[in-house]
């Protein structure tokens, strides 16, 4: 199957025009015209997933193996490594990160993994309504997200409302209108600024929260006839 029909299929399902500006999903490496042998989906590319896949694999990942503005290919430095080895067996990468938040993995996560109901979403802030008790919330948390501990700031007894945003969703603390904002990476700064605003926030991991990738991604690419 040649590379620009699956493009088109997952522009499709999750546009990339829908993407932030500094973002970099779309096709990283590759050329649309290349047959494409085998699709191996993860949300991050590393060296031994490039030595163990075969010539012509297709790679579909979250994270954009490149950001920003790259001066030089250096090939002992990441990323150029990495990009000097997919070459080489003539592999593809095609990244999906924020148009795939807003499009599929933010509602997965709220709705199919924590179980929330929906009642409201923006681009990347799903909310829920609702009454939890604060260690009911926790224990939901630690254990379909699989986290042996948790960092809370601003612990609430009683909470009615619940936002969230998988990964590293800290600068959209002014959008959300909840008692408890579920999120990753969260810092010092940022926590300071939530107990000010009476804001209860839980770091749910960046990793912990968008490792559900591959599994929805999976399920939108069974359908091509490869």
């Amino acid at each position: 199957m040649r590379l620009q029909e699956i493009y088109d299929h997952l522009d499709k399902i999750s546009p990339f025009e829908l993407q932030e500006k500094w973002d970099n999903s779309g096709l990283i490496v590759g050329h649309m015209e290349r047959t494409v042998t085998q699709i191996v989906v993860s949300l991050d590319l590393d060296e031994e997933m490039i030595g163990n896949a075969k010539e012509g694999t297709l790679f579909v990942v979250h994270h954009p193996l490149i950001f920003g503005k790259m001066t030089q290919l250096d090939f002992a430095k990441y990323p150029s490594n990495l990009l000097e080895k997919m070459i080489l067996k003539q592999q593809s990468l095609i990244a999906m990160h924020t148009n795939f938040d807003q499009t599929h993995l933010n509602r997965y996560v709220f709705e199919n993994v924590l179980g929330f109901k929906l009642e409201s979403q923006t681009p990347f802030v799903c909310t829920a309504k609702g009454k939890w008790h604060y260690k009911e919330l926790l224990n939901l948390l630690k254990e379909k997200l699989d986290l042996p501990t948790l960092r809370v700031i601003g612990k609430k007894e009683h909470i009615t409302s619940i936002a969230m945003t998988t990964g590293s969703g800290t600068s959209l603390m002014d959008e959300v209108e909840a008692d408890c904002f579920l999120t990753g990476d969260i810092k010092y700064h940022d926590a300071m600024k939530a107990m000010s605003e009476d804001l209860m926030m839980v770091d749910i991991g960046h990793y912990e929260s968008e490792r559900f990738f591959a599994e929805i991604i999976l399920g939108e690419l069974q359908v091509l006839p490869l």
